[in-house]
């Protein structure tokens, strides 16, 4: 259509353009020829009635003169006719023209009685007038003058005519040529385009695996030849494809952490696996005097500790815990877990300083509000950034020591804390296989251009061989930013950055959770255990009939506020759910060091506060906010109690609390509320999907969680675990790890294009 209109436009435009020209060079020519016959039928009435006015003078006939004057003075477009003597006395003239004319006159009078015969083109009003003047001659000498008026105004009528006429010959002219324009290019290009269109999208999907036929001697038929080439091979690979698939489809289906022993094992051999993140899987405290072991809280321990127990190797981790150096040997290490070790912790132990700086201070006031984009303001500090620099340096050095002995080892780095360590690595392990998983969004690079220090962040980066997001636009993001930032090569076919001589492919790996999980007493709890609902209530001391629950570390990117109002807007909106629904938030507390957070806290229980205040009975409230460190037991029963789960992440990478409530239901009842800005809502498309910064649409979404069909509800619920069963955290792995084992690598280390 575009095409089409550009081709009218033309079109119009240029028929007007040199029909403008023509018509100009027409009408040029035209005026000079009028002009020319006015003149000469001018000069011929004047010598022929100069020679009768001169007799008629001579014998002083004025009666007779002036009646021929009256007699003339109006035909072939003669308007007027003066004569004057020598003296300027009027002898004769036609009504109307003396007085009008008389400054003319007398400049006419006395060209002609100096250089004879005159003629002269001038305007009076709005009229143009034609002038001939013919000297009056008495024994040779010129005695006075004769003036003839001719009205002019004609020629410029005749003159807009040749205009309008050719204007509308063009006009009709045009159309009539786009008409036949439109008709052949739709006929010989378009209607062919439409059809290669249709043809192409037909095979992509699958519906045809015909060649399309061109007619013989189209203009399109060399283009059409190669798109017809391309589809075969299209089809080839796609049959190839389909026979594959088909003879792995049983096995590959599901995995599980049997299945990811064997690919690791199919895949590495005797290579270990390293893992460096800056939390830990495990971490020892002392509580009242006793040692304990704890699970921090946290999607990444999540996903990653189940790789691990499978797979075995070595997980390097900032040491946090204030018994950690007690229970670790002099290097640090320990075998975890500690009731049946299947891998080795590294702890690697910071500074007060080094903590303040690396991790509460650039990563979690810089970094962190930075890629969420939740309107809390990044703070860039230099000390910090120091700060920072130095303990991923610490961790490169302790990464290279356990790695010494290793040829072409795979290195999994976790996140953001770790920017800088793919390229220390690489810079000298260049044999080594690195790979980095942001777990956080990326955004797009003006939001990314606010940090002083994006160049040396995208330089650390890409030291990797591969970098992993969980979703292809947060991968878009960041090939859009390093292309606006670094001197690079964009390879969008292959999803690559072309630097230095080296290759960094970048891809999505949709991160999970381990399903099914290991079966402990709690978590092996269904919805033939009737007491359950009764027993968490009586453990919170409420007593209500819908239990809602939400789960998070306590941060301002999950939008709590946010959820915690739609409770309230929800009880305003359907005031029968008084004194029945309550919501359960567990709430992780974490970087309380942090102003932004302690504010966060603050704001958290004053809100509580109002909206219990507001709507509390006596043996019932709305809201229940639980912040302690949660053990996965005590959340499962929450999970498994509640009708539903409120998810309201203001914005996510992936959001696992959301698998994890669907992986704790084998019920299959309950309704998981997701927030559109989580990468699991790319995934869970059975989840009530809503906007956390409508809190009209999170009460509207609570309603419907409570009111809705209990069939419809097993029915979505069903769904979402099929992918999640499909979709787990050892595919995720065996995907991730798979994929960096199989890049080319040459001998100085730098991966090529396959």
């Amino acid at each position: 259509m575009k095409i089409t209109l550009r081709l009218i436009i033309s079109l119009a435009l240029t028929a007007t353009i040199v029909t403008g020209i023509v018509s100009y060079l027409q009408t040029r020519d035209e005026k000079v020829q009028l002009k020319q016959e006015l003149e000469n039928r001018a000069i011929i009435i004047g010598e022929s009635f100069q020679k009768s006015a001169q007799e008629l003078i001579q014998n002083d006939y004025y009666y007779t003169l002036k009646k021929l004057v009256l007699q003339f003075g109006y035909r072939n477009r003669l308007t007027g006719i003066v004569i004057q003597d020598s003296l300027g006395k009027n002898l004769a003239s036609s009504n109307g023209y003396v007085d009008n004319l008389s400054d003319t006159l007398k400049t006419i009078k006395v060209e002609t009685l100096n250089q004879g015969y005159k003629s002269l083109f001038i305007n009076v009003g709005e009229k143009e007038l034609f002038t001939y003047s013919a000297p009056l001659l008495f024994e040779d000498k010129n005695a006075g003058t004769i003036l003839f008026i001719y009205d002019a105004s004609y020629i410029d009528v005749e003159l807009t005519k040749i205009w309008k006429n050719n204007f509308l010959t063009t006009f009709i002219q045009t159309i009539v040529i786009i008409l036949i324009t439109i008709l052949v290019v739709r006929w010989s290009v378009t209607g062919h385009i439409a059809q290669i269109t249709k043809w192409i999208k037909n095979l992509r999907i699958g519906k045809t695996t015909q060649q399309q036929i061109i007619p013989h001697g189209n203009i399109l038929k060399p283009l059409t030849d190669e798109v017809t080439l391309m589809a075969k091979n299209l089809l080839v690979a796609r049959n190839a494809a389909r026979e594959e698939a088909q003879l792995r489809i049983q096995s590959e289906l599901i995995w599980t952490a049997e299945k990811l022993k064997e690919q690791m094992n199919n895949e590495l051999g005797n290579k270990s696996l390293f893992v460096i993140s800056n939390r830990e899987p495990f971490m020892h405290t002392m509580q009242k005097g006793k040692l304990e072991f704890i699970i921090p809280p946290g999607g990444l321990v999540t996903a990653l500790d189940p790789i691990l127990r499978s797979c075995g190797g070595v997980w390097i981790a900032h040491g946090s815990g204030d018994a950690d150096k007690e229970t670790a040997d002099v290097n640090g290490r320990l075998a975890v877990p500690p009731e049946e070790p299947a891998y080795t912790l590294h702890r690697v132990f910071l500074t007060k300083e080094e903590v303040d700086g690396y991790y509460y201070g650039f990563a979690n006031e810089g970094l962190w509000p930075l890629c969420h984009i939740t309107h809390t303001r990044p703070i860039f500090r230099l000390e910090d950034w120091v700060q920072y620099q130095q303990v991923n340096q610490k961790f490169a050095n302790t990464v290279l020591d356990e790695i010494k002995n290793e040829v072409e080892p795979l290195v999994l780095i976790q996140d953001y804390h770790f920017a800088l360590l793919p390229f220390l690595i690489k810079t000298k392990r260049p044999d080594s296989r690195v790979a980095l998983f942001w777990h956080i969004p990326w955004p797009n690079p003006e939001v990314i251009g606010i940090c002083p220090w994006k160049e040396e962040i995208l330089m650390g980066l890409l030291g990797a061989d591969l970098i992993g997001f969980h979703i292809q636009f947060h991968c878009n993001n960041f090939l859009g930013t390093v292309d606006r930032f670094l001197e690079s090569k964009i390879n969008w076919d292959q999803f690559a950055v072309e630097r230095g001589g080296t290759l960094t492919s970048v891809k999505p790996f949709p991160i999970s959770i381990e399903f099914p999980g290991l079966q402990t007493e709690e978590s092996s709890l269904t919805k033939s255990d009737k007491n359950l609902h009764k027993s968490v209530l009586n453990q919170i001391g409420i007593k209500t009939k819908y239990l809602g629950v939400g789960v998070d570390r306590i941060d301002y990117t999950k939008g709590i506020i946010e959820r915690f109002r739609g409770i309230e807007r929800c009880l305003e909106k359907h005031p029968e759910l008084i004194g029945h629904l309550t919501f359960v938030e567990l709430g992780a507390p974490s970087r309380t060091h942090i102003k932004r957070y302690q504010d966060l806290m603050n704001e958290l229980d004053e809100t509580v506060s109002k909206i219990n205040s507001r709507f509390r009975k006596r043996d019932w409230k709305p809201i229940i906010f639980l912040k302690a460190q949660h053990s996965h037991n005590e959340i499962n029963k929450f999970y498994k109690a509640s009708d539903f789960c409120l998810v309201t992440s203001l914005h996510d990478g992936m959001n696992l609390v959301a698998k994890e409530f669907i992986a704790s239901r084998e019920d299959e009842e309950g309704v998981l509320i997701l927030s559109q800005f989580t990468g699991a809502a790319h995934e869970l498309q059975d989840a009530i999907i809503i906007n956390p910064y409508s809190i009209e649409e999170i009460a509207d979404a609570i309603f419907l969680a409570l009111t809705m069909d209990p069939k419809v509800k097993v029915e979505r619920m069903h769904r979402m675990r099929e992918t999640l069963h499909e979709r787990n955290v050892f595919r995720w792995a065996g995907n991730m790890i798979t994929t960096l084992s199989r890049l080319r690598i040459n001998g100085q280390g730098k991966q090529t294009i396959t």
